[in-house]
């Protein structure tokens, strides 16, 4: 079968297709799936680099996130037969992560545990399902399990063109919140507007935080005035003490992720001043995948997708997501 590799850490550039590489046959517990539809996260391209303290099993097929049908049930599997279409779930619970520490959704063919496997409802496309896990099942957890946003409250949220951005501000919308979203070039705010984003700032001109105290006014440490309600922070870095200036008090800032750096400067006095909440959230689990796929079949959300690849030009795809070029999700369609 055709897949894509990682033999060794380093750049995109160590990635290959290769056009034979072994297809998995179906093991107790475990069903094989066909792959329709495979998304990147910027979690592959920590993979690919490597990471500290984290040895990957080389090589390695990457791609967390994937959909696609059964075609093979192995032993001691009830309740599913070929045909099946099923998204998958990437955390196997024994073993880590596909496209990690187990073979992952960039190839024709994947090895699936049977308790990963999540039934598609009727009128859900692949690259739509595919899309979901990593990036959308993290904003759902944070947004909606943890209860952190509620109507007409002002979410300002940060790498807002991004798969957990984007899934930030959709899913803030539908709860009802005033949207602020901030991104890189107007082309991304563009697209973030038609969104449905209330307000959109490009961070490379405009100090977003300075913005959000002008137009809402400044915390105030007696009152309940001033500032956003909510920032949607997973960058961290240089963003984490600006963030922490502009929540009003009794505000909360949201955390699952670092990807600017992960030990920024810290100032306490506003955490016990502002009354701020700072909550983190991590991973997601089959419920908010199960919510985010009812949701595409109401209708009611649409996954953005920006573009859509062959396996053969996976690496190219991935290199978007590296370079901040793209305004949601990349799909690969093995």
């Amino acid at each position: 079968m055709r897949a894509l590799v990682l033999r060794r850490h380093g750049g995109i550039g160590e990635l290959e297709v290769v056009p034979d590489y072994p297809a998995p046959k179906a093991i107790a517990g475990h069903v094989v799936i066909r792959v329709r539809a495979s998304s990147f996260n910027y979690h592959d391209v920590f993979t690919v680099q490597g990471m500290p303290g984290i040895k990957v099993p080389l090589p390695v097929i990457i791609g967390l996130d994937m959909a696609g049908e059964i075609i093979e049930v192995g032993p001691g599997v009830d309740g599913w037969k070929p045909g099946d279409r099923v998204l998958v779930n990437p955390l196997n619970k024994k073993k880590g992560l596909m496209g990690e520490m187990l073979d992952g959704g960039m190839a024709e063919q994947c090895l699936v545990a049977a308790d990963q496997l999540l039934r598609m409802p009727p009128g859900v496309r692949f690259e739509d399902a595919a899309a979901l896990p990593v990036a959308y099942g993290t904003a759902h957890r944070m947004l909606v399990t943890h209860k952190t946003v509620l109507p007409g409250q002002r979410v300002l949220v940060l790498g807002a063109s991004g798969g957990v951005g984007t899934g930030c501000v959709i899913l803030a919308k539908l709860l009802g919140a005033e949207v602020i979203a901030c991104a890189s070039s107007d082309e991304k705010l563009e697209r973030l507007t038609a969104m449905g984003a209330d307000h959109v700032i490009n961070y490379r001109n405009v100090d977003w935080s300075k913005w959000a105290v002008e137009k809402y006014g400044k915390p105030q440490r007696r009152t309940y005035e001033g500032g956003v309600d909510v920032v949607v922070n997973f960058t961290g870095g240089d963003t984490w003490l600006p963030s922490l200036r502009c929540v009003k008090r009794g505000g909360k800032v949201l955390v699952c992720g670092a990807t600017a750096g992960h030990d920024p400067k810290e100032d306490l006095r506003y955490i016990w001043s502002f009354e701020l909440q700072v909550i983190g959230s991590n991973s997601f689990y089959d419920d908010n995948l199960v919510a985010l796929m009812d949701l595409i079949q109401q209708g009611t959300l649409r996954p953005v997708v920006d573009t859509v690849l062959p396996l053969e030009k996976a690496a190219e795809g991935l290199r978007l997501i590296q370079d901040r070029e793209v305004i949601g999700k990349v799909v690969v369609t093995p």
